[in-house]
């Protein structure tokens, strides 16, 4: 790739992780000023205490993420190993949330549950495939492809599993309206986007949907069993293999870097003309008048 194809490269993984690292932010924060801080301590909170609680939790958020990944780096577990831990410790909640939206017979209860008990089957798992390949425990045992992969997928069947079970023998038949009662404190009226229709969502999920089994399909089932005949790659389909690889990260940084720039084109454009005093039409607008 050359000097070039590392600046690319570099531009792209700096801009995945910082628009991960973003919407991580933006998670938690709006996880702790609604569903914690808005519901259980201020019920009565406006809209600037909210916007306040947020930009708070953001900063104390990004701080300790910042500590915590020095002292990981300093006890010597490197990003790959994190990477994979994490599949362990938050695997568990991917097919419960999905259900949850997605599936109106789920029940609460058994979701909440399989994430917690999935975790635990996951972590033990982990641990006990770790003891069996290598005889002993430690962090690079554990390490290992083999017990990483072990406990995902405890972790993502477990409460796949239990979810499933517990909501078809104890279904919720929930209807989805309270949703639509969920306030936006930061605004005094919120006005709905024109994509937030009922029509235009419903749209968007089955788009979801099909893509998604789609390209899920492709990735994770049809490539890795194209590769099986191959065995030990010779050095042509290793070639081919890396050549498709280039691609894909050429490919990935071209979408990473331009597709955000194009969706939010009228956006950014706007900023830029009220910052200057121009004015400009988009979804973004100021408060104060030039």
């Amino acid at each position: 790739l050359g000097q070039g194809g590392g600046l690319m490269v570099m531009i792209m993984l700096f801009m995945a992780i910082t628009s991960t690292g973003s919407a991580e932010c933006i998670a938690v924060s709006s996880i702790v000023a609604y569903d914690i801080y808005y519901t259980y301590i201020n019920p009565k909170a406006t809209g600037d205490r909210i916007l306040l609680i947020s930009r708070v939790v953001i900063g104390v958020f990004g701080a300790t993420m910042g500590v915590l990944a020095i002292l990981l780096n300093a006890i010597g577990l490197n990003l790959g190993w994190v990477y994979l831990f994490m599949g362990i410790m938050i695997g568990s909640g991917v097919i419960p949330m999905a259900l949850c939206l997605t599936w109106s017979k789920t029940n609460g209860t058994a979701a909440t549950a399989s994430c917690i008990i999935g975790t635990v089957l996951a972590l033990i798992s982990w641990i006990i495939a770790a003891s069996i390949q290598s005889g002993e425990v430690t962090v690079a045992s554990l390490g290992k492809n083999e017990p990483m992969l072990t406990g995902n997928l405890f972790a993502i069947f477990s409460s796949a599993i239990i979810t499933v079970l517990g909501s078809v023998f104890f279904p919720e038949n929930y209807d989805f309206e309270s949703m639509k009662a969920i306030p936006v404190v930061e605004q005094e009226e919120y006005m709905p986007d024109e994509d937030e229709t009922p029509e235009k969502l419903m749209e968007a999920r089955e788009w979801i949907q099909k893509w998604g089994w789609v390209v899920s399909l492709i990735l994770i089932v049809l490539w890795p069993l194209a590769t099986v005949p191959w065995g030990v790659f010779p050095k042509a389909v290793f070639a081919l293999w890396s050549s498709i690889a280039v691609m894909w990260g050429f490919l990935a940084t071209v979408v990473i870097i331009f597709l955000p720039i194009i969706e939010s084109g009228n956006d950014i454009v706007a900023i830029f003309a009220n910052l200057f005093g121009l004015g400009g039409k988009g979804t973004y607008q100021t408060t104060s008048k030039a």
